[in-house]
């Protein structure tokens, strides 16, 4: 059994996922890959969460730095 193997199975339970489905570590969910892959999907959800929160933030500093 791969070292690979092992991490996946100490943090899936492998009899819960459906069929069809490969069981993923979060090392590789994590990895920074270019192109239309699940891992930017990912990152790009995190990076808008990101400028959402600030693009708030700034405008609520500035609505209260106005009155």
């Amino acid at each position: 059994m791969t070292t690979l193997n092992r991490e996946l199975q100490d943090t899936v339970d492998i009899d819960q996922v459906p069929d069809g489905f490969e069981p993923v570590s979060a090392t590789e969910l994590n990895a920074w890959r270019r192109g239309i892959t699940p891992q930017a999907e990912i990152w790009n959800g995190r990076l808008a969460m990101v400028g959402l929160s600030v693009g708030l933030s700034v405008l609520l500093v500035a609505r209260l730095a106005s009155h």
